[in-house]
């Protein structure tokens, strides 16, 4: 499975019932049983999600919502690798490490892990009291989603057993898999019109044998997770937006209030739920480290930490969306702008940009 150099954005995109039309379930192998580059779509789709100014809380993604942007005022932190085990502390917690947007890209995920000492050459947990967060978007795009969450909760045992701990945030992918697997082709209000999650899923890079391999256990593990934690001083997130503002004013409310949502498998709420975490780009620009604040003082915590959005598009450098430039985009380390309180950690592996695992706190 080839990445897809120099292909478009990262981008969180809703179908219309109108515009894009899919069966309940897709039971033949077709162009979504292979890793599909997330820019090249079939079909019509409904108008580009563009965050226009001063869009209402009721405007819903549409279509891709990363423009190109030439960015001067941000700095880019370089990580010199190691392959040496993860450092262990003789007294309190171990050394936490935080894990970006992984989108199915099993190979990538162990590789990394491996060259910060977490795992073994076997997959195994050696890390011994050493703490991990995975920051959400475990599938989609990628070959292996499934493949992910099964070494994300193997991981979990094993490192509680030696002393440390694994653990994982909800990112806006778990949301759509979970909407596409509970409600499939169920209408949802959106505020681009009638939508549902089963194109949404297949819109964003849903993968058939990731579907085909998702089992109870995998579904209750995603509905559980925690959207927001704070660890060390750091304010752990999946998404660079402050709609979970809109959840509590506080981590433990938050939470709650997520978790009842999908307890109570109202189909509207939920989609409501993944529109809100799709939002991104509230960090960057004039305002974004009052953004910052705005949940540093609601939640707590000296610096936010991220996903969702590719650290390629906060810098501006990537390739053109028609695919002509064939290279990477050049990450090497975590983003870190909004006046030094926000790290991002996306590096990109779904446009062979580079899969991020941090030890935390970063210097610059």
């Amino acid at each position: 499975m080839t990445q897809g150099a120099g292909q478009g954005p990262e981008a969180e995109r809703t179908a219309t019932l109108r515009d894009f039309r899919v069966p309940a379930y897709v039971h033949e192998a077709g162009p979504y049983a292979q890793s599909t580059p997330h820019d090249q779509v079939t079909g019509p789709v409904a108008a580009p999600e563009a965050y226009p100014p001063g869009y209402s809380d009721g405007y819903t993604p549409t279509e891709r919502d990363l423009p190109v942007v030439n960015r001067g005022d941000t700095l880019q932190a370089n990580v010199a690798p190691t392959s040496a085990p993860a450092p262990q502390s003789a007294e309190g917690p171990g050394p936490l490490f935080v894990v970006g947007d992984v989108h199915g890209y099993l190979d990538q995920l162990v590789a990394a892990l491996q060259e910060k000492g977490l795992i073994d050459g076997q997959g195994s947990w050696c890390a011994g009291t050493a703490r991990l967060w995975f920051l959400g978007d475990f599938t989609d795009r990628g070959p292996d989603g499934i493949g992910v969450i099964d070494l994300v909760m193997r991981l979990s045992a094993e490192a509680a057993a030696a002393g440390g701990y694994c653990k994982a945030l909800m990112g806006n992918h778990e949301l759509l898999l979970l909407g596409a697997k509970r409600f499939g082709d169920t209408p949802v209000n959106s505020g681009a019109g009638t939508a549902t999650f089963q194109a949404a899923w297949l819109l964003n890079g849903g993968q058939k044998t990731d579907m085909d391999r998702l089992q109870d256990h995998h579904l209750q593990w995603m509905a559980r997770l925690d959207a927001v934690e704070e660890v060390d001083g750091h304010l752990l997130v999946h998404s660079d937006t402050t709609a979970y503002l809109d959840y509590g004013d506080s981590i433990e409310a938050v939470n709650d209030t997520i978790r009842e949502t999908l307890t109570r498998n109202d189909a509207d709420e939920v989609w409501d739920l993944f529109r809100k975490f799709t939002k991104r780009f509230s960090f960057r620009d004039e305002g974004g480290a009052d953004a910052v604040r705005s949940l540093l003082d609601t939640y707590g915590g000296r610096r936010i930490v991220h996903g969702h959005s590719p650290i390629p598009y906060l810098l501006g450098e990537v390739g053109s969306e028609d695919g002509e430039d064939s290279t990477g985009p050049g990450v090497e380390g975590p983003h870190i702008y909004a006046d030094g309180l926000a790290i991002a950690m996306d590096g990109g592996v779904t446009m062979a940009g580079k899969l991020l695992v941090q030890q935390l706190p970063l210097d610059i």
